[in-house]
This record gives C-alpha cells, structure tokens and sequence, in this order.
C-alpha cells in the first residue's frame, strides 16, 4: 500500500528503485555512513546492484512475517529515501522501532518530518501498534530535531546500544504511544505543519 500527504508518499520497495538508491546512499556517504551499521565491506560494494537486491528481498520477506513495514519515501513521485519501521512485537507489548535516511539535497523541507508523521500514524493506527520507538546518536542532532517536532519523548540513553560505523554507540531513547496523538495521521502532519504549499511541501 501506499500512504501520502502533499507531494510526499511512502510506497513499498521496487526493483527498478535500486538504481536511485545506489547513486544516493555512494553520493551521500558523508551523512549517512556515521549512522550506519558496521560492516566488513567498503561503502561501494555496500551499495552494488546485488546489495539493493539482498537488502530489498530481506525486507520484503521479513514483511511477509509482519515482522517490519518497509517504505520508500517519494517526493513529486522520485525516490529520495527510506523508512523502516521494524522490530514489530505484539501481543502485551505491541511495538516497534522507526528508522529513516533521506536523500541530502532534499532535506530542510520537512521531507523526513512529514514521511515520519505517515509512517507512525500508519503504525499506531492501521496496523495496531501501542508504541513506537526511535534510537538516535547524541551527535546526530537533525534526527533528533524530526523525532522532536513530532512530539517523540526522550526517555533516556541507551549505552553502547547499536554496532554503528565500527564502535558500539550509545544510543538516545525517544518513543510515543497511540495515547500520545489520538488524533492519529491526521494530527501528526499538522504538528508537521499547520497547513501544505501549493507544491505540497510544508509550509515553515
């Protein structure tokens, strides 16, 4: 399925995506690397065709299981980023962690806010969940101001929680439970922003 607001839209994972996906993830190195998972390879054999393949085909399997809701987020219908939300746990629990990159020369315009917003409303609306969760670096302070601006509390800090770019991180804890926004999308896209540009893009 797909879910959108303005010109904004999350979709599931396409072969033919993992061109685009390839060119900005090689191109935007710099950003994204510090918060990226260890791995023994180099940045570029990370991000060859067959490693869209795996990684595409990994999420798509372990959403067959329900155990995460891959997106691909579009603005005006071209890629320029992700948005897993993962870890799903049911039962007494019901929660699940969100994670998210967007493409560097798109970002400023409330891209990554307003993909957010869709993708926890979905998670504590449709799909049922009680609590989502967010992990982010200390030094990473943009991530942090998009969890904030949606309202994310932080809740305290994880030690040497996550293998991230060669050394075990600590890790700052923000989550929000369905009480939190009983308002659902609806109420997320306008602590996003009151009202949409012409274009579809926030207004600030």
């Amino acid at each position: 399925m797909s879910i959108r607001a303005g010109s904004v839209e999350l979709r599931p994972l396409r072969r033919s995506d993992g061109d685009r996906w390839q060119r900005i993830r090689i191109r935007d190195e710099s950003g994204i690397a510090p918060w990226d998972a260890t791995s023994s390879l180099s940045w570029a054999d990370r991000h060859n065709r067959a490693q869209w393949h795996s990684h595409r085909s990994l999420l798509i399997s372990a959403a067959r299981r329900g155990e995460v809701l891959p997106f691909v987020i579009t603005l005006g219908g071209e890629f320029v980023g992700q948005i897993t939300i993962g870890g799903i746990q049911r039962g007494a629990l019901r929660s699940a962690w969100v994670g998210y990159w967007v493409d560097s020369t798109k970002q400023g315009r409330g891209v990554a806010t307003t993909a957010l917003a869709l993708a926890v409303g979905h998670a504590l609306g449709p799909v049922g969940l009680h609590r989502v969760e967010a992990t982010i670096a200390p030094e990473n302070v943009s991530s942090q101001r998009v969890v904030a601006h949606l309202g994310f509390r932080q809740e305290g800090l994880l030690q040497r929680y996550l293998d991230i770019n060669g050394a075990w991180r600590d890790h700052l804890l923000f989550a929000m439970t369905r009480e939190e926004v009983p308002g659902g999308t609806a109420e997320l896209l306008l602590r996003v922003s009151p009202r949409l540009g012409p274009d579809g893009f926030p207004l600030r």
